[in-house]
């Protein structure tokens, strides 16, 4: 997702049932009614959604249909909300859902069953829910351990490869982390410990790294742009933090930002660190215009839209044979051997892994 936008709150109290189902929209203004009418479809998003004008209007020109865009917040936000406003949707298809989401999503009806032209280009390992087709694979990326490499140069201090290596003395307060509650990297870096030490395992490492002097805090906007030393708006903030856990992408969009761009990325990503994430996009169950809305989808996997996204939301493409720019390719190459979970065991353990978390790590 964008690095200038991707903050994920996951924790949304269920319990606000009722005020969120009020906010649902009406049918005046849902997907495929209102001003836009028969014509306009309404993709639900969180607020890491981009893509290029001219993408979007090729896309609206082929197919008649008026592409309208509802950022609703931080990922786990979204989620949240589209769950208890399910029944009066505000639009017909919601992008944004991760694998450490997914179950929560499914579980709840979120979506109905449509299978997107072109399924079969998906690379096999992005693709689920086989038998059902209610999630469409969009996006990849890995959640890692990034390093100011001006940092670590100044030290003479070789940056961390590994999980292990997080705990050495040599790093002691340098990490920042996020809230595993209220963050998705947050959320995506606990995984990854679970996933490389086990279920025995993965608290008695977070009492190692916190230690060690690791910081957290509530979202990555503040540990990326705040606490971290490598990043543009980390020198605006004087973050003292050369450790962060961010993506393997933010490199990549440090250059691509910068002006004059540099020839190499000024930040490094620590490749054993690393969890890969997925996002998917589903149709909304009760969508108003879900003839648009398979539209959208079809769109969404097609090679013009999946080559566009890198340098948009600074994610990999899920279709196979689909190009990525040099300068993505170079500066944040996806990890050789990410960690990963089965979507099942994750839906099993989160919430539980998340509690047990909190209580070790905040308290």
């Amino acid at each position: 997702m964008s690095i200038t936008k991707k903050v994920s709150v996951l924790a949304v109290g269920l319990g606000m049932v009722g005020t969120l189902a009020a906010c649902g929209s009406s049918s005046d203004d849902a997907g495929g009614s209102g001003s836009g009418g028969s014509k306009t479809v309404t993709l639900v998003s969180h607020d890491s959604w981009a893509a290029s004008k001219d993408v979007v209007a090729a896309f609206e020109k082929e197919s008649g249909y008026k592409v309208k865009v509802l950022e609703d917040g931080d990922a786990g936000q979204a989620v949240n909300k589209a769950i208890l406003t399910k029944d009066n949707p505000q639009g017909d298809v919601f992008f944004g859902v991760d694998n450490t989401l997914l179950s929560r999503a499914l579980d709840n009806g979120l979506f109905q069953s449509y299978e997107a032209k072109d399924s079969d280009q998906v690379r096999p390992e992005y693709r689920t829910d086989q038998d059902k087709h209610r999630v469409t694979p969009v996006d990849t990326g890995d959640i890692c351990v990034n390093y100011d490499k001006a940092y670590f140069d100044k030290h003479g201090l070789t940056p961390p490869k590994s999980f292990d290596d997080l705990v050495k003395p040599a790093y002691k307060d340098l990490l920042v982390t996020e809230n595993a509650g209220s963050s998705s990297p947050g959320l995506g870096f606990l995984l990854g410990t679970a996933a490389q030490y086990g279920d025995r395992g993965w608290e008695g490492y977070w009492k190692k790294l916190k230690a060690n002097g690791v910081k957290v805090v509530d979202s990555w906007e503040q540990a990326y742009n705040e606490e971290f030393s490598g990043s543009a708006g980390g020198k605006k903030a004087k973050g003292d933090r050369p450790l962060v856990v961010s993506y393997a992408s933010s490199p990549p969009a440090e250059v691509v930002y910068a002006d004059p761009q540099p020839a190499t990325a000024p930040t490094g990503v620590a490749d054993g660190t690393c969890f890969r994430q997925i996002e998917y996009a589903g149709l909304l169950s009760n969508a108003k215009n879900p003839e648009a809305g398979k539209a959208l989808l079809d769109f969404l996997l097609s090679r013009t839209f999946q080559e566009d996204m890198p340098l948009n939301m600074f994610v990999y493409p899920v279709r196979q044979g689909a190009q990525v720019p040099e300068v993505f390719s170079k500066s944040g190459p996806q990890a050789k051997d990410p960690r990963t979970l089965d979507p099942a065991k994750i839906a099993d353990n989160r919430d539980q892994w998340v509690k047990s978390w909190t209580s070790l790590v905040l308290k």
